[in-house]
C-alpha cells in the first residue's frame, strides 16, 4: 500500500506544534491585560504583569539553587499569593509542584516529603512546629523557604531563607521554556490515605491545560471572573483553577481561613462571581446567620464536588441566590471531570425537584474522552435504568500518568484500559451518572444493598440536623445495619433518637432506616470530607 498523500512532508515542526501547558495562560494574561488585577490578599493587590514577573523570578531562583527537570518542590501553604505563584513558577523551572495538605500531622508530611523526594520546601509560619517535626524525621532535608505572613504573629522561622529574599536571587525576565514533552510531570498530589500510606498521583502538563479549559466550558465561565479561594489550592492543585483564572484573565481573591464571615465579607467587598468548595463549605454558607447572608447583594456561582451535596443544602443555597454547579472527580483526574450540566427546562421545576436533579454527578467534562458506569470485572456498561449499580470509570487525557513509585497500584487502577474510581453508581436514562456509594461504604443488610448517601439525604431534611453520615454497624441478625452519626444545629438543645429513626422510616423503606443514632460533631479530613473509616470503627464498637 502506498503512503497516504497526507503522510509526506506534513510532519510536526516548530511552526505548527507546541506542547500543551497551562503556563502559556499566564504569559498571555500578562501580555494582554498587564495592568488588570490578578491577585488580592488583604490590602495587597498585584497585576498580571507583576505576577508574571514574580513567577519568572521565582523560577529563575529555583534553577539557580540547582532545581532541575522533574525535581520536586513541596508546598505547605494556605491560600496565599505565594501558593498561587508557585503553580506557575515551579513548572516554569521544569520542576514538579507538590502541594501538601496543611492539616496533616508531622508523620504524614514527613512521609510525603521523603516519598516525593522534595528538593525544596516552602512553608507558612502557622505550620512551623509541625513542619519542623516532620523535617526532623528526614535523613536528607530539602532547602526550606519561609513564606512570612503578617497575619501570623510570633512564629519563629524554621527555614534557610525567607521567600522574598529567595525571589530576589532570581531574574524577573527569566527566559523559561515550555516542556519538550507535554507528558512531562507538572504536579504530584497524594490521595487521602485513610487506610495505610497515601498514593502519589502524578499529573502532566497536557492534562492540566485541558482540565483548566474544561473548567471554563463546564461552568460556562466568562472573561475576568472574580474567584474567591475557598477551595484549598493544595487539593488537586485547586481543581486546576489557578490555571483557569489565568486563562480568563480573572482576579484571584486569596482567603487564608475559610469562615462564614470571611466568605460573605469577601463576596460583598470584591464582587466575587465564582467560588468552589466541598459540600461542607456549602453547608457552612447555607447555615450562616442572617447578618451575614444579607451581605449577599448579587448572585454567585458556586462549584461543589466531593460527597454528593444533600438536596436540602442545595435548596438552601438556591434560596440565598447561590447558583450551584455539582461536579465530581478525584485527584487521579485533576479534580472535577464530571459535571451535572443543567438544562433550561429544569428551571421550571419546583426547588426540591431541581435539587434532586442537581445532586446527581452528571456527565463527562468537555475534555474527558469517556465516562462509563460498568461492571468492574467484565467492563460491560450497566443499563441506563437508574437502578443497576456499576463502577464509575474514566478514560482520556485528563487521567493521571500513574502513582509514583507504585507500579502495582497503577496497573490495578488502569485494569482493562480504564481508570477505576472505586465509586459505585447508576446511569439514568438521560445518561447522567449518580453515585450511590463508595464500594466500601455500601451497607449490606440481610442481603439488601443500602446506599449510605440515600439515607444521609433523608437525614439532612430533618430540621434539627446540621450534618449527617451513615455507616455500617454489625448486626447479629442482618449482618450489617445502618448507623447514623448526626450533628445537631446550634439552636437545637436535644432530639430523641426515636424521633430521628421514625423520621427516616417515614421517608425510606423501613429496612434502610438507621437502627442507631449517635449524636456529636463529625470527624473530617482536611478537605472537609467526613472520615467515614473512623465512624465505621466507632460503629463497630457499639
Amino acid at each position: 500500500m502506498p503512503d497516504s498523500q497526507y503522510a509526506t512532508d506534513l510532519d510536526k515542526n516548530a511552526a505548527n506544534h507546541s506542547p500543551l501547558s497551562p503556563l502559556t495562560f499566564l504569559e498571555r494574561a500578562a501580555a494582554v491585560y498587564p495592568d488588570r488585577c490578578a491577585l488580592v490578599y488583604d490590602e495587597l493587590r498585584r497585576s498580571w504583569l507583576e505576577t508574571y514577573r514574580r513567577c519568572r523570578q521565582f523560577a529563575s531562583a529555583l534553577q539557580r539553587h540547582r532545581v532541575t527537570k522533574e525535581d520536586t518542590v513541596a508546598l505547605v501553604l494556605p491560600n496565599v499569593p505565594a501558593m498561587y505563584e508557585a503553580h506557575f513558577a515551579i513548572p516554569m523551572a521544569g520542576a514538579v509542584i507538590h502541594a501538601i495538605n496543611i492539616r496533616l500531622d508531622a508523620d504524614a508530611i514527613a512521609f510525603q516529603l521523603r516519598h516525593g523526594g522534595a528538593r525544596v520546601l516552602l512553608t507558612d509560619p502557622e505550620f512551623g512546629d509541625t513542619v519542623a517535626a516532620a523535617l526532623e524525621q528526614l535523613d536528607e532535608k530539602p532547602l526550606v523557604i519561609d513564606v512570612n505572613d503578617p497575619a501570623v504573629e510570633g512564629a519563629e522561622p524554621i527555614g534557610d531563607i525567607e521567600y522574598e529574599d529567595f525571589l530576589a536571587d532570581g531574574d524577573p525576565a527569566f527566559a523559561w521554556q515550555l516542556p519538550e514533552d507535554e507528558w512531562q510531570a507538572i504536579a504530584l498530589g497524594y490521595t487521602s490515605g485513610t487506610t495505610g500510606n497515601p498514593k502519589g498521583v502524578v499529573t502532566h502538563h497536557r492534562g492540566a491545560f485541558l482540565n483548566a479549559v474544561s473548567n471554563i466550558l463546564a461552568w460556562n465561565m466568562g472573561p475576568h471572573p472574580v474567584y474567591l479561594w475557598t477551595l484549598p489550592m493544595f487539593h488537586c492543585n485547586g481543581w486546576c483553577f489557578p490555571w483557569t483564572t489565568a486563562a480568563l484573565n480573572g482576579t484571584s481573591v486569596c482567603l487564608r481561613a475559610v469562615r462564614d464571615d470571611a466568605i460573605f465579607t469577601a463576596i460583598r467587598q470584591h464582587g466575587v462571581s465564582h467560588l468552589c468548595g466541598a459540600p461542607v463549605v456549602l453547608n457552612l454558607m447555607a447555615n450562616a446567620s442572617d447578618d451575614l447572608t444579607k451581605l449577599l447583594d448579587h448572585p454567585v456561582n458556586v462549584m461543589t464536588a466531593g460527597a454528593a451535596p444533600p438536596p436540602a443544602v442545595l435548596e438552601a443555597m438556591a434560596r440565598l441566590n447561590f447558583n450551584v454547579t455539582h461536579t465530581y472527580g478525584l485527584t487521579e483526574v485533576y479534580g472535577p471531570a464530571v459535571v451535572c450540566s443543567w438544562h433550561e427546562e429544569w428551571d421550571q421545576l419546583p426547588l426540591p425537584e431541581q435539587a434532586e436533579l442537581k445532586a446527581r454527578q452528571g456527565v463527562r467534562y468537555p475534555m474527558l474522552e469517556e465516562l462509563v458506569v460498568a461492571d468492574p470485572e467484565t467492563l460491560e456498561p450497566v443499563p441506563r435504568d437508574g437502578q443497576t449499580i456499576g463502577e464509575i470509570m474514566f478514560r482520556g487525557n485528563v487521567v493521571m500518568k500513574g502513582y509514583l513509585k507504585n507500579p502495582d497500584a497503577t496497573s490495578e487502577a488502569f485494569a482493562g484500559g480504564y481508570f477505576h474510581s472505586g465509586d459505585l453508581a447508576v446511569c439514568h436514562p438521560d445518561g447522567y451518572v449518580e453515585i450511590k456509594d463508595r464500594s466500601k461504604d455500601v451497607i449490606i443488610s440481610g442481603g439488601e444493598n443500602i446506599s449510605s448517601i440515600e439515607v444521609e439525604a433523608v437525614l439532612y431534611r430533618h430540621p434539627a440536623i446540621l450534618e449527617a453520615a451513615v455507616v455500617a454497624m454489625p448486626d447479629a441478625t442482618w449482618g450489617e445495619s445502618p448507623c447514623a452519626f448526626v450533628h445537631l444545629r446550634g439552636d437545637v438543645d436535644a432530639v430523641e433518637e426515636s424521633e430521628i429513626i421514625e423520621f427516616c422510616r417515614d421517608n425510606l423503606a423501613h429496612f434502610k432506616a438507621p437502627r442507631k443514632i449517635v449524636f456529636g460533631p463529625l470527624p473530617k479530613t482536611s478537605t472537609g470530607k467526613i472520615r467515614k473509616f473512623e465512624l465505621r470503627e466507632r460503629a463497630g464498637q457499639i
